[in-house]
């Protein structure tokens, strides 16, 4: 399945659009337990460490990727977790003060299948564009990837 990251020029935000092969409750499950995400939120050769995952309405997290080359601290909070959408807060310590809000839907397809859409909110359009220059497209759609093993079993 492919991985839809649209950046419209000139705006402070991005979507992310992503079909799986399970139902929502397992997309949510594998987005809200801390077993789970961290066998696959990150790109390949990423190992994760968790400090901190309180994944409810009002909780917060913080965890680190490592790789030869280093390592990468992000932290937030949720605002919402519902059966159907997160809503939350994202912070990438390498720019710290740069703080988006993510919201991400969880659309029912039938038959197994999850529309995921996520939709991000960076504080200006040069933040949103240093993002993107990064590698985060890359990192994104290697981790769905990752994760549509995880849901496979």
């Amino acid at each position: 399945m492919s991985t839809t990251i649209t950046a419209q020029p000139g705006t402070p935000f991005i979507e992310v659009t992503r079909e799986f092969a399970a139902p929502p409750s397992a997309v949510l499950r594998a987005h809200t337990d801390p077993g789970l995400i961290v066998r696959w939120l990150g790109p390949h050769g990423m190992e994760m460490e968790i400090v901190e995952f309180d994944a409810r309405s009002g909780g917060g997290y913080e965890y680190i990727h490592r790789d030869s080359r280093g390592e990468y601290r992000f932290r937030g909070v949720y605002h919402t977790v519902s059966d159907d959408r997160i809503i939350q807060t994202f912070e990438y310590l390498g720019a710290p003060g740069e703080v988006t809000l993510d919201s991400m839907v969880l659309t029912d397809l039938g038959d197994g299948r999850t529309r995921m859409v996520t939709h991000s909110v960076f504080p200006s359009v040069s933040a949103r564009d240093t993002a993107l220059e990064s590698g985060m497209s890359r990192g994104m759609t290697e981790s769905y990837e990752r994760l549509d093993k995880v849901l496979a079993g």
